[in-house]
Protein backbone atom coordinates (compact mmCIF):
# COMPACT_ATOMS: atom_id res chain seq x y z
CA UNK A 1 0.00 0.00 0.00
CA UNK A 2 2.78 2.44 0.90
CA UNK A 3 4.40 2.04 -2.53
CA UNK A 4 1.08 3.01 -4.14
CA UNK A 5 0.88 6.07 -1.88
CA UNK A 6 4.37 7.15 -2.89
CA UNK A 7 3.56 6.67 -6.58
CA UNK A 8 0.58 9.02 -6.20
CA UNK A 9 2.66 11.46 -4.15
CA UNK A 10 5.37 11.46 -6.84
CA UNK A 11 2.78 12.47 -9.45
CA UNK A 12 1.65 15.40 -7.26
CA UNK A 13 4.84 16.80 -5.78
CA UNK A 14 7.23 19.36 -7.23
CA UNK A 15 10.95 18.58 -6.95
CA UNK A 16 12.98 21.72 -6.21
CA UNK A 17 16.02 20.36 -4.32
CA UNK A 18 17.89 17.06 -4.10
CA UNK A 19 18.28 17.19 -0.29
CA UNK A 20 15.13 17.08 1.88
CA UNK A 21 12.76 18.26 -0.83
CA UNK A 22 9.56 18.99 1.07
CA UNK A 23 5.93 18.55 0.05
CA UNK A 24 3.21 19.67 2.46
CA UNK A 25 -0.29 18.21 2.78
CA UNK A 26 -2.55 19.93 5.26
CA UNK A 27 -5.72 19.36 7.26
CA UNK A 28 -7.44 21.37 9.96
CA UNK A 29 -5.51 20.01 12.95
CA UNK A 30 -2.45 18.47 11.33
CA UNK A 31 0.22 18.90 8.68
CA UNK A 32 1.92 16.09 6.79
CA UNK A 33 5.34 16.81 5.28
CA UNK A 34 7.01 14.29 2.98
CA UNK A 35 10.78 14.78 2.62
CA UNK A 36 12.79 13.24 -0.20
CA UNK A 37 16.57 13.17 -0.54
CA UNK A 38 18.12 12.12 -3.85
CA UNK A 39 21.83 12.49 -3.02
CA UNK A 40 24.22 11.41 -0.26
CA UNK A 41 24.32 14.12 2.40
CA UNK A 42 25.54 14.65 5.96
CA UNK A 43 24.60 16.77 8.97
CA UNK A 44 21.28 18.04 7.58
CA UNK A 45 19.45 19.85 10.40
CA UNK A 46 15.68 19.91 10.91
CA UNK A 47 13.69 21.53 13.74
CA UNK A 48 9.91 21.85 14.07
CA UNK A 49 7.88 24.33 16.11
CA UNK A 50 5.28 21.70 16.95
CA UNK A 51 5.47 18.09 18.20
CA UNK A 52 6.05 15.74 15.28
CA UNK A 53 6.04 12.03 14.50
CA UNK A 54 8.71 11.23 11.89
CA UNK A 55 8.41 7.92 10.03
CA UNK A 56 10.73 6.42 7.46
CA UNK A 57 9.20 5.42 4.12
CA UNK A 58 12.14 4.29 1.98
CA UNK A 59 15.92 4.13 2.32
CA UNK A 60 18.01 4.74 5.42
CA UNK A 61 18.96 7.69 7.61
CA UNK A 62 21.46 8.00 10.42
CA UNK A 63 19.89 10.10 13.17
CA UNK A 64 21.80 12.25 15.65
CA UNK A 65 19.45 13.31 18.46
CA UNK A 66 20.16 14.89 21.81
CA UNK A 67 20.33 12.19 24.49
CA UNK A 68 20.82 9.32 22.01
CA UNK A 69 23.79 7.61 20.43
CA UNK A 70 23.59 7.92 16.65
CA UNK A 71 21.23 5.26 15.29
CA UNK A 72 20.08 3.90 11.93
CA UNK A 73 16.51 4.84 10.98
CA UNK A 74 14.70 2.38 8.69
CA UNK A 75 11.23 2.06 7.05
CA UNK A 76 8.54 1.01 9.54
CA UNK A 77 10.22 2.91 12.39
CA UNK A 78 9.09 6.20 13.91
CA UNK A 79 10.64 8.91 16.04
CA UNK A 80 8.52 11.22 18.18
CA UNK A 81 10.13 14.65 18.61
CA UNK A 82 9.07 17.39 21.04
CA UNK A 83 8.79 21.00 19.91
CA UNK A 84 11.99 22.84 18.92
CA UNK A 85 14.31 19.85 19.26
CA UNK A 86 16.96 19.52 16.55
CA UNK A 87 17.40 16.45 14.39
CA UNK A 88 20.76 16.16 12.61
CA UNK A 89 20.54 13.63 9.78
CA UNK A 90 22.95 11.75 7.50
CA UNK A 91 21.81 10.16 4.22
CA UNK A 92 24.40 7.47 3.41
CA UNK A 93 22.48 5.64 0.65
CA UNK A 94 20.31 8.23 -1.12
CA UNK A 95 20.53 8.31 -4.93
CA UNK A 96 18.54 9.93 -7.72
CA UNK A 97 16.81 6.64 -8.61
CA UNK A 98 16.48 5.38 -5.01
CA UNK A 99 15.73 8.42 -2.83
CA UNK A 100 15.47 8.32 0.94
CA UNK A 101 11.90 9.30 1.85
CA UNK A 102 10.53 10.22 5.25
CA UNK A 103 7.34 11.82 6.53
CA UNK A 104 6.93 14.26 9.40
CA UNK A 105 3.43 14.53 10.83
CA UNK A 106 2.82 17.65 12.91
CA UNK A 107 -0.20 17.84 15.22
CA UNK A 108 -1.77 21.03 16.58
CA UNK A 109 -0.95 21.40 20.29
CA UNK A 110 -4.57 22.29 21.10
CA UNK A 111 -5.74 19.02 19.53
CA UNK A 112 -3.21 17.14 21.67
CA UNK A 113 -4.40 18.95 24.79
CA UNK A 114 -8.04 18.17 23.96
CA UNK A 115 -7.36 14.46 23.47
CA UNK A 116 -5.12 14.22 26.55
CA UNK A 117 -7.90 15.70 28.69
CA UNK A 118 -10.40 13.24 27.22
CA UNK A 119 -7.96 10.37 27.69
CA UNK A 120 -7.34 11.29 31.34
CA UNK A 121 -11.05 11.59 31.99
CA UNK A 122 -12.19 8.36 30.34
CA UNK A 123 -9.31 5.95 30.92
CA UNK A 124 -8.00 4.60 34.22
CA UNK A 125 -4.34 5.53 33.85
CA UNK A 126 -1.69 4.25 36.22
CA UNK A 127 -1.03 6.61 39.13
CA UNK A 128 2.44 7.52 38.01
CA UNK A 129 1.05 8.81 34.72
CA UNK A 130 -1.43 11.20 36.30
CA UNK A 131 1.18 13.91 36.74
CA UNK A 132 2.84 14.27 33.35
CA UNK A 133 6.58 14.86 33.28
CA UNK A 134 8.36 16.10 30.18
CA UNK A 135 11.12 13.96 28.73
CA UNK A 136 13.27 16.39 26.77
CA UNK A 137 14.74 13.72 24.49
CA UNK A 138 13.23 11.94 21.50
CA UNK A 139 11.43 8.60 21.54
CA UNK A 140 12.40 5.96 18.98
CA UNK A 141 9.52 3.55 18.27
CA UNK A 142 10.77 0.51 16.37
CA UNK A 143 8.07 -2.18 16.26
CA UNK A 144 4.79 -0.45 17.06
CA UNK A 145 2.38 -1.95 14.51
CA UNK A 146 -0.63 0.15 15.60
CA UNK A 147 1.25 3.43 15.14
CA UNK A 148 2.69 2.29 11.77
CA UNK A 149 -0.74 1.32 10.42
CA UNK A 150 -2.27 4.60 11.56
CA UNK A 151 0.47 6.65 9.92
CA UNK A 152 -0.02 4.67 6.69
CA UNK A 153 -3.79 5.35 6.77
CA UNK A 154 -3.18 9.03 7.53
CA UNK A 155 -0.76 9.31 4.62
CA UNK A 156 -3.31 7.73 2.29
CA UNK A 157 -6.04 10.14 3.46
CA UNK A 158 -3.81 13.22 3.19
CA UNK A 159 -2.62 12.40 -0.33
CA UNK A 160 -5.98 11.14 -1.59
CA UNK A 161 -7.73 14.54 -1.42
CA UNK A 162 -11.06 13.03 -0.31
CA UNK A 163 -13.84 15.59 0.34
CA UNK A 164 -14.22 14.26 3.88
CA UNK A 165 -10.44 14.44 4.48
CA UNK A 166 -10.58 16.79 7.48
CA UNK A 167 -13.14 14.65 9.32
CA UNK A 168 -11.25 11.41 8.67
CA UNK A 169 -7.87 12.94 9.56
CA UNK A 170 -9.33 14.35 12.78
CA UNK A 171 -10.57 10.91 13.86
CA UNK A 172 -7.27 9.23 13.01
CA UNK A 173 -5.23 11.96 14.71
CA UNK A 174 -7.24 11.42 17.90
CA UNK A 175 -6.56 7.68 17.72
CA UNK A 176 -2.87 8.26 17.00
CA UNK A 177 -2.51 10.55 20.03
CA UNK A 178 -4.15 7.92 22.25
CA UNK A 179 -1.84 5.21 20.83
CA UNK A 180 1.19 7.40 21.55
CA UNK A 181 -0.06 8.14 25.07
CA UNK A 182 0.20 4.39 25.64
CA UNK A 183 3.89 4.31 24.60
CA UNK A 184 7.10 5.74 26.00
CA UNK A 185 6.45 8.79 23.79
CA UNK A 186 3.54 9.98 25.97
CA UNK A 187 5.49 12.76 27.67
CA UNK A 188 6.87 14.13 24.40
CA UNK A 189 3.63 14.81 22.59
CA UNK A 190 2.32 17.04 25.37
CA UNK A 191 5.30 19.39 25.22
CA UNK A 192 3.18 22.44 24.42
CA UNK A 193 0.56 21.63 27.06
CA UNK A 194 3.20 21.19 29.76
CA UNK A 195 3.77 24.96 29.90
CA UNK A 196 0.39 25.49 31.52
CA UNK A 197 1.77 23.90 34.70
CA UNK A 198 3.39 27.31 35.26
CA UNK A 199 0.40 29.63 35.58
CA UNK A 200 2.33 32.83 34.91
CA UNK A 201 4.08 31.50 31.81
CA UNK A 202 0.81 29.89 30.70
CA UNK A 203 -0.94 33.27 31.00
CA UNK A 204 1.73 34.88 28.84
CA UNK A 205 1.46 32.11 26.22
CA UNK A 206 -2.31 32.61 26.05
CA UNK A 207 -1.80 36.38 25.67
CA UNK A 208 0.67 35.83 22.81
CA UNK A 209 -1.69 33.44 21.02
CA UNK A 210 -4.62 35.85 21.45
CA UNK A 211 -2.61 38.85 20.20
CA UNK A 212 -0.47 37.43 17.42
CA UNK A 213 -1.28 40.22 14.99
CA UNK A 214 -0.16 42.84 17.51
CA UNK A 215 3.11 44.21 16.10
CA UNK A 216 4.10 45.84 19.39
CA UNK A 217 4.39 42.84 21.75
CA UNK A 218 7.63 43.29 23.70
CA UNK A 219 9.50 41.14 26.23
CA UNK A 220 9.17 43.96 28.79
CA UNK A 221 5.41 43.97 28.31
CA UNK A 222 5.20 40.17 28.68
CA UNK A 223 7.41 40.25 31.79
CA UNK A 224 5.01 42.71 33.42
CA UNK A 225 2.09 40.39 32.64
CA UNK A 226 4.00 37.55 34.34
CA UNK A 227 4.84 39.82 37.32
CA UNK A 228 8.57 39.18 36.82
CA UNK A 229 11.62 41.25 36.05
CA UNK A 230 12.55 41.17 32.37
CA UNK A 231 15.73 39.15 32.96
CA UNK A 232 14.01 36.60 35.22
CA UNK A 233 11.07 36.28 32.81
CA UNK A 234 13.40 35.69 29.85
CA UNK A 235 15.27 32.97 31.75
CA UNK A 236 12.07 31.33 33.08
CA UNK A 237 10.44 31.39 29.64
CA UNK A 238 13.46 29.82 27.96
CA UNK A 239 13.77 27.17 30.67
CA UNK A 240 10.08 26.26 30.21
CA UNK A 241 9.80 26.26 26.41
CA UNK A 242 13.39 25.84 25.27
CA UNK A 243 13.40 29.03 23.19
CA UNK A 244 13.45 32.77 23.87
CA UNK A 245 10.21 34.80 24.08
CA UNK A 246 10.96 36.58 20.77
CA UNK A 247 11.68 33.30 18.97
CA UNK A 248 8.45 31.84 20.37
CA UNK A 249 6.41 34.88 19.24
CA UNK A 250 7.91 34.68 15.76
CA UNK A 251 7.31 30.92 15.53
CA UNK A 252 3.64 31.40 16.46
CA UNK A 253 3.31 34.17 13.87
CA UNK A 254 4.87 31.89 11.27
CA UNK A 255 2.34 29.16 12.16
CA UNK A 256 -0.43 31.71 11.63
CA UNK A 257 1.09 32.86 8.32
CA UNK A 258 1.17 29.25 7.10
CA UNK A 259 -2.56 28.99 7.72
CA UNK A 260 -3.09 32.19 5.70
CA UNK A 261 -0.92 30.88 2.86
CA UNK A 262 -2.88 27.61 2.81
CA UNK A 263 -6.26 29.34 2.99
CA UNK A 264 -5.71 32.01 0.33
CA UNK A 265 -4.36 31.82 -3.20
CA UNK A 266 -4.72 35.54 -3.82
CA UNK A 267 -3.06 37.31 -0.89
CA UNK A 268 0.38 38.76 -1.64
CA UNK A 269 3.20 37.75 0.72
CA UNK A 270 3.44 41.35 1.93
CA UNK A 271 -0.24 41.18 2.98
CA UNK A 272 0.30 37.82 4.68
CA UNK A 273 3.31 39.23 6.54
CA UNK A 274 1.29 42.24 7.72
CA UNK A 275 -1.73 40.15 8.76
CA UNK A 276 0.60 37.80 10.67
CA UNK A 277 1.91 40.66 12.80
CA UNK A 278 5.21 41.41 11.03
CA UNK A 279 6.22 45.01 10.36
CA UNK A 280 8.04 44.31 7.11
CA UNK A 281 8.22 41.57 4.50
CA UNK A 282 12.00 41.05 4.57
CA UNK A 283 11.97 40.26 8.31
CA UNK A 284 8.97 37.95 7.75
CA UNK A 285 10.87 36.14 4.97
CA UNK A 286 13.97 35.71 7.17
CA UNK A 287 11.95 34.36 10.11
CA UNK A 288 9.94 32.05 7.86
CA UNK A 289 13.08 30.55 6.34
CA UNK A 290 14.66 30.21 9.80
CA UNK A 291 11.62 28.30 11.07
CA UNK A 292 10.57 26.32 7.99
CA UNK A 293 13.92 25.90 6.19
CA UNK A 294 12.32 27.37 3.07
CA UNK A 295 10.97 30.72 1.91
CA UNK A 296 7.22 31.55 2.09
CA UNK A 297 7.06 31.25 -1.71
CA UNK A 298 8.68 27.81 -1.60
CA UNK A 299 6.26 26.74 1.13
CA UNK A 300 3.32 27.92 -1.00
CA UNK A 301 4.64 25.90 -3.93
CA UNK A 302 5.07 22.82 -1.71
CA UNK A 303 1.43 22.71 -0.65
CA UNK A 304 -0.85 20.06 -2.13
CA UNK A 305 -4.42 20.97 -1.22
Amino acid sequence: MMSNLLTRHKSLRKLSTLVENRTTYNAEYAELNIYETHAIAEKVSLTFNFPIIASMLTGKKVMHLDGFDAFDFFPGESVVMPTNKEMVIDFPLATKNKPTQCLALGIDAYKIEEVVEKFNYNVAIENENNSWSLDESASHLINNVDVSHLIERLTYTFTNGNKSKDVLVDLMIQELIVRLLQTKAKSLIINDTHIFNDTRIGTVIKYIKDNLTNKDISVDQLAKKAYMSTSHFHKQFKNTLGISPIDYINSEKIKFSKKLIKASKHLRMSEIAFQSGFNNTSYFNRQFKKTEMMTPQQFKASINK
